[in-house]
């Protein structure tokens, strides 16, 4: 495994006391046992509450998936009833806000991918006094949205990581190809690689349809001389950009890199496919975010003290994918 950085060192630092203060709490509302009041060493059973989570996946990103399943096992051990819902445009997910306002919810934990569409929902919450939590996306605008913290990772840094790296490797005209336009944290990674590798170029596709991803990128590929790096923005994305690279018989010269993982992706590096990827953790977004809820309307706890909660980024390249491959078998990496 790669040394950690001082980053990675932040995040334990700010998650552990979490988890700390979770072990002592209830594991889906059981019950006290009898002759308890408390005591160290025993389950506190803690009211039911009602938790939002409302996100911009798109139809078809297993990302999403990682995310939920993380939010459900915190709402599993918190005693929360976790509504889940999501739509990938802003207005849309801005009345996903306001209907869980309406179903009088004790938490909304929230994505900021496009974060003027949410704002005037986000206001409605706060001002009927419902905690905000954000994650994944829009860390720059949380606080100023009413939020009390925000899990996820520093986008820009992360696409400077990036940069950094293809640097190193002699890259000097990378595509970063952009699935979603409109979302400020994609164009934070996009912005973050080319800050380092001033030569970047971007490219739009529609991320809701894969059969455009593949034949855009072909395109783009066959129709412009020096690309010498493909960067996809999310794991089946880029699964399909090295499909479109090996159609065209481009293995040797164009690296594929990328955002985020899941199982295939995984295997993808440790069978030297993709150089590597930029992992944000986001099993533990989904955790953090419902985890963070629970304390501060349990206890008005504040976890990060006003600040994010960093989940990455962190690298998975051939030194190290094939330890984390068991994890994501498992779903939650």
């Amino acid at each position: 495994m790669k040394k950690i950085s001082w980053r990675q060192a932040a995040l334990v630092a700010s998650v552990v006391p979490m988890l700390a203060l979770g072990a002592c709490s209830s594991t889906g509302g059981k019950a006290p046992e009898a002759g308890g009041g408390g005591a160290a060493g025993q389950a506190v059973s803690t009211p039911k509450i009602k938790v939002a989570m409302v996100t911009h996946a798109g139809p078809g990103d297993t990302f999403w998936d990682i995310v939920r399943r993380g939010a459900e096992e915190a709402a599993a051990k918190d005693n929360v009833e976790l509504l889940y819902t999501s739509d990938p445009e802003g207005g849309r997910q801005a009345q996903l806000i306001e209907q869980a306002i309406n179903q009088k919810v004790d938490g909304i934990a929230v994505t900021l991918a496009k974060p003027d569409a949410l704002k005037d929902a986000l206001k409605k919450a706060t001002d009927a006094g419902i905690p905000v939590v954000t994650l994944n996306a829009g860390e720059s605008v949380s606080a100023q949205l009413g939020a009390f913290t925000h899990f996820g990772s520093d986008e820009n840094v992360a696409g400077a990581a990036v940069g950094t790296r293809l640097a190193a490797d002699g890259v000097a005209h990378p595509i970063c190809v952009i699935h979603e336009q409109g979302n400020v944290s994609l164009e934070a990674r996009c912005a973050g690689v080319k800050s380092k590798v001033p030569g970047s170029e971007i490219l739009y596709v529609t991320g809701t349809d894969m059969t455009q991803v593949s034949s855009t990128v072909t395109a783009k590929l066959q129709s412009t001389a020096g690309v010498d790096a493909v960067i996809g923005l999310g794991a089946p994305f880029t699964l399909t950009m090295v499909k479109a690279v090996e159609s065209l018989n481009m293995k040797d010269t164009i690296k594929v890199v990328s955002f985020d993982l899941n199982g295939e992706l995984n295997q993808a590096i440790v069978d030297n496919k993709v150089l590597f990827t930029v992992d944000q953790q986001p099993w533990l977004q989904g955790y953090g975010a419902i985890d963070a809820i629970w304390q501060n309307v349990r206890g008005g706890f504040t976890i990060g003290g006003g600040q994010p909660v960093l989940t990455g980024p962190a690298i998975i390249d051939q030194s190290n994918a094939a330890d984390v491959l068991k994890f994501a078998a498992e779903g939650i990496r």
